[in-house]
């Protein structure tokens, strides 16, 4: 019998695969040469990389041109599969400095420069970006100095990567502009105000205005008015989402296993109070009355898989708009 159902059960996931591979390609397909591509490489709430899903990273492809926010652990194998090419990412826009946003940018920039690419990488974040981004390159130092000397290099990474600091505020403001694409942010609420008072880290939405589509990235938040301001009218809005009732059975699990052994509660008032539970993911999209809602940053995700219809119902009781349940390589 356990032979059985490990069969059927391997068959129901293959299936589940497939049907999402090919609904991800039909979306694809039906996107105009040329179109504003929304990829998103890593859907899974974080920091818990599995094998299903990837720590939080979208794409976003405008005329073949490609932007990144967030490079959580994963992100550069997801750009693969994507079939988005590394090398062409110019600029890269961080919402916080949580690692399972930005675990992946030494790879990224590192493979960056090993496979060749001689124009500026520009990572654009909240406070300590630019210090992280210098981290980065002290961490490729080494491998640097050896191929300047035996591939007879020019290019240095010091000469290539930059960070910029933007300022987290309370209203929206730009932070980026280039010929096809505007982005502002905004500060917005993953970080509580007695944690802000002892620290300068702060968290921020984006949104990316193109001439066709306009796609607001949440970050990790919970509800947030600034966000609210920010996703007016947009097209889509990717927010994260949390069942939290699954989450904390989840969450028993992993401290059960000998995870979070310095503070679990300590660890779980910070899931809890700052992040988006479902009705708020569909609460602000209402609010903003944006035209589509996709789900991201999954949480519990694959740490306890769950029908799309416990994730989708308590949004769609909020918003009445078109709701996207995220999987890594969806294509929007």
């Amino acid at each position: 019998m356990c032979m059985i159902r490990r069969v059927t059960l391997s068959r129901r996931a293959a299936l589940k695969a497939a049907l999402g591979a090919y609904a991800s390609a039909q979306v694809s397909r039906s996107l105009p040469s040329g179109a504003v591509r929304l990829v998103l490489l890593g859907t899974q709430g974080g920091p818990n990389y599995t094998a299903a899903r990837g720590e939080c990273a979208s794409a976003l492809l405008i005329d073949g041109r490609p932007y990144l926010v967030d490079c959580g652990y994963g992100t550069l194998a997801a750009l693969k599969k994507a079939g988005v090419n590394h090398r062409q990412i110019a600029q890269v826009f961080i919402t916080h400095l949580h690692d399972d946003h930005t675990a992946d940018l030494p790879a990224l920039l590192i493979r960056q420069w090993t496979d060749g690419r001689i124009e500026p990488t520009t990572v654009i974040g909240p406070y300590g970006t630019a210090k992280m981004v210098e981290a980065v390159i002290a961490f490729g130092e080494a491998n640097a100095a050896i191929r300047l000397v035996d591939e007879a290099r020019s290019v240095k990474p010091a000469e290539m990567f930059k960070g910029r600091d933007i300022a987290a505020t309370p209203a929206p403001i730009d932070v980026f502009r280039d010929d096809r694409l505007t982005v502002r942010a905004v500060e917005n609420t993953h970080y509580p105000p007695e944690s802000k008072q002892r620290m300068p880290y702060r968290s921020v939405a984006y949104r990316c205005d193109t001439p066709v589509r306009s796609i607001v990235f949440s970050g990790d938040t919970s509800y947030s008015s600034g966000l609210v301001a920010l996703a007016k009218g947009a097209d889509v809005l990717v927010c994260e989402a949390m069942d939290v009732a699954a989450m904390r059975k989840a969450f028993e699990g992993m401290v059960g296993r000998g995870m979070y052994a310095d503070n679990p509660e300590g660890v779980w008032r910070h899931i809890v109070a700052t992040h988006t539970p479902l009705e708020e993911a569909g609460r602000m999209a209402a609010e903003a009355g944006v035209r589509t809602l996709v789900l991201t940053h999954i949480i519990p995700g694959a740490l306890d898989p769950l029908p799309d219809e416990t994730y989708l119902a308590p949004v769609r009781k909020m918003f009445r708009g078109t709701v996207v349940l995220g999987r890594d390589q969806l294509v929007l």
